[in-house]
């Protein structure tokens, strides 16, 4: 019986930490903006929280409206949706970097707000300098002589 009890206490720990974890890894953050046009003694405010986020890109297609993301290896994707007129895609150091150089399987973090049903992105940073990503080509030319 003691046994039992040890070992439903021990998962339930194990379960306790793993929830811990997840939740202290995603940090949200809340912005509030003021309509200043408005001219009564009311005024508009709209707020979003956004959080940020950190996972491996598993479904992105150029042109498309939407990307995945996968925030562990057991977990399953999650579709977000992004502009590339409105999300930021910048690279470790914070410079902006060219969709181009955007592609499955590279490890990114990312900062998205939920307006309705939809998860939106808002900026992606790339976890390796574009350098990383970026390859290098080399031509040798070999002539013969008569």
């Amino acid at each position: 019986m003691k046994e039992n009890r040890l070992i439903t206490l021990l998962a339930a720990g194990a379960v306790s930490a793993i929830a811990l974890t997840t939740a202290l890894a995603q940090t949200s953050s809340t912005t509030t903006t003021v309509n200043p046009a408005v001219t009564t003694n009311a005024s508009t405010t709209t707020s979003t929280s956004s959080i940020d986020a950190t996972g491996t890109i598993t479904a992105y297609t150029p042109g498309s409206d939407y990307l995945s993301f996968r925030t562990t290896t057991s977990a399953e994707p999650v579709r977000y949706y992004y502009s590339p007129k409105e999300t930021v895609l910048v690279d470790s150091e914070g410079a902006t970097v060219d969709w181009k150089y955007l592609r499955t399987d590279m490890p990114v973090k990312y900062t998205y707000v939920k307006e309705g049903d939809r998860l939106i992105v808002r900026k992606i940073t790339l976890v390796k300098p574009v350098s990383y990503y970026e390859k290098e080509t080399t031509t040798t030319t070999t002539t013969t002589r008569p």
